[in-house]
């Protein structure tokens, strides 16, 4: 067999050398090197897995004893034959799990939508400082949390105006993922409560970097987006301080503790000014398959607050929608945080925070979902977690499709769906834009190399190849990695208890 390659088509991407380092060598920012035009049989996999899979249909290979044309013909006839599409399997990508298996991955997905804000805020802090940090993050929460509160309420059927209806949707939050963010609940009466925290996740990514970022995250930040999340149930609530870090003692326990007061005298939080852009979006008003009331298991959240939610007491169908409902919680916050970007930077600058944030989560979310679920590093692995990952659900906002084959793996972005109308995470993925592909695949096996198959004005088509050698984590991943969210563990706390009313005015001393 003989090799050519077309250097006018090359774009020194490196898929040949990954495959055949023996034979092809791509220098950095060069084009491909044929290091033995004539290679022997012992190379001949990896040779026509390189021709097969560059990208660009650079490279050539002249053998009269076959046909390679021919052949990669008929793979990919295989390939369409064989494909197994999830987005034509059913209208969610949760459907293939079983019930045990979407119990475990629910507090995965909250963690993964409130660690958002960790991958994000290196570079926004780098952009504008911690008082623009700050204002991001306040904008961000403000806008997004009394849209998907209320999409979460309606679809567990626990609409109300009370204290005891603001705590549920607490409990279904990824700005408070359970454990993790540790709320304990008290109802004095439907317009009375109190909650704190017995530990905060968020305090102690925090806490390192100094008191001037506590009282940001803590004072600052809490303050408006609490009352905003309290909006979503009734806009007389009002949350307020009983104690909060800065912890004196050092070590105070619980590290926070709230009240949460109906009145009607409470003059309701001011609707920040790109509401609209958030309610109006096709996040904020897609309908998705309404929970099957048949199906073993708890159909809703009506009925009293619980101390815990156990999501293993949930059906398989009402796991499904809420899972769905938590990815549409990440799509909203990631574009209230594009929308208060760029309100201070120009757009270019604004996608590229944008692009890190989602590379940094992207990545982190990867390793945890395959590690959750006990997966492997292969190709079976890799496309497990791609249909799973939040980014990529739900499947009618997104329309992804991935495709397992013979020939790899491959994910297929439309260029029409909700979610690029939105702007949001599908929509930052380009062809020169493939970090954040790239650190989901190496959060199952760093090894994973994307490339483009296919860009049309329809959609854009990945596919994913392993390289000889492992690549170092993205910085943007390392970045999110020191919160200690990457390496939190779940545990089972059994059985959840009812929380009753209790009289007013027996407050424990918090």
């Amino acid at each position: 067999m003989k090799i050519h390659a077309d250097l006018d088509l090359c774009q020194g991407h490196a898929v040949c050398q990954a495959e055949a380092p023996e034979v092809f060598t791509v220098p950095k920012r060069g084009k491909v090197e044929i290091l033995d035009s004539h290679p022997g049989p012992d190379a001949r996999e990896g040779v026509d897995n390189a021709v097969r899979y560059c990208p660009t249909q650079a490279l050539t290979l002249n053998d009269e004893s076959s046909n390679l044309h021919e052949r990669t013909t008929a793979v990919a006839d295989s390939d369409r034959a064989a494909r197994v599409s999830f987005r034509t399997q059913s209208d969610s990508a949760y459907t293939a799990l079983e019930r045990d298996e979407l119990a475990m991955l629910l507090p995965e997905l909250l963690l993964s939508g409130h660690l958002i804000d960790r991958s994000g805020m290196a570079h926004t802090i780098a952009a504008f400082g911690r008082t623009g940090m700050t204002e991001v993050a306040i904008e961000e929460w403000q806008l997004a949390s009394p849209v998907y509160t209320r999409r979460m309420q309606r679809a567990l059927g626990f609409t109300g105006d009370s204290v005891e209806t603001i705590f549920k949707g607490l409990q279904l939050d990824i700005g408070a993922p359970p454990q993790f963010m540790d709320f304990r609940f008290r109802v004095d009466d439907h317009d009375h409560g109190e909650f704190w925290l017995d530990h905060c996740g968020a305090l102690a990514d925090v806490e390192p970097m100094g008191e001037a970022y506590v009282k940001s995250m803590c004072h600052d930040i809490e303050d408006p987006t609490f009352d905003a999340t309290a909006l979503a149930t009734n806009p007389y609530a009002q949350v307020r301080p009983i104690h909060r870090p800065p912890r004196v003692p050092a070590d105070r326990h619980p590290v926070c503790a709230w009240t949460v007061v109906i009145d009607s005298r409470h003059i309701p939080p001011a609707v920040p000014s790109n509401f609209d852009l958030i309610a109006a979006s096709c996040a904020a008003t897609i309908e998705l398959e309404s929970i099957d009331r048949g199906d073993a298991g708890r159909a809703d959240y009506s009925g009293p607050l619980l101390s815990d939610l156990r999501f293993a007491d949930f059906s398989k169908s009402a796991l499904i929608r809420m899972a769905d409902e938590v990815c549409l919680q990440h799509h909203l916050l990631a574009l209230g945080f594009l929308i208060a970007v760029r309100e201070r930077a120009d757009d270019d600058a604004a996608v590229d925070i944008a692009r890190k944030q989602f590379t940094g989560i992207a990545g982190l979310t990867a390793t945890r979902i395959r590690d959750a679920l006990g997966l492997g590093d292969d190709d079976a692995a890799l496309a497990q977690v791609l249909s799973l990952h939040p980014a990529w659900n739900p499947l009618p906002y997104t329309g992804i499709c991935i495709d397992h084959s013979e020939v790899g793996v491959r994910i297929r972005i439309p260029r029409n769906s909700g979610a690029s109308r939105d702007g949001v995470w599908p929509a930052l993925v380009d062809t020169d834009a493939l970090a954040p592909l790239a650190a989901m695949a190496r959060g199952v096996n760093p090894r994973y190399i994307p490339y483009v198959v296919t860009n049309t004005a329809d959609e854009l088509a990945v596919g994913f190849l392993l390289g000889a050698e492992s690549f170092p984590e993205a910085d943007e991943v390392a970045i999110t990695r020191f919160s200690t969210g990457a390496e939190f563990q779940f545990t089972d706390r059994g059985i959840p208890l009812p929380l009753t009313v209790v009289q007013r005015g027996t407050s424990a001393s918090r």
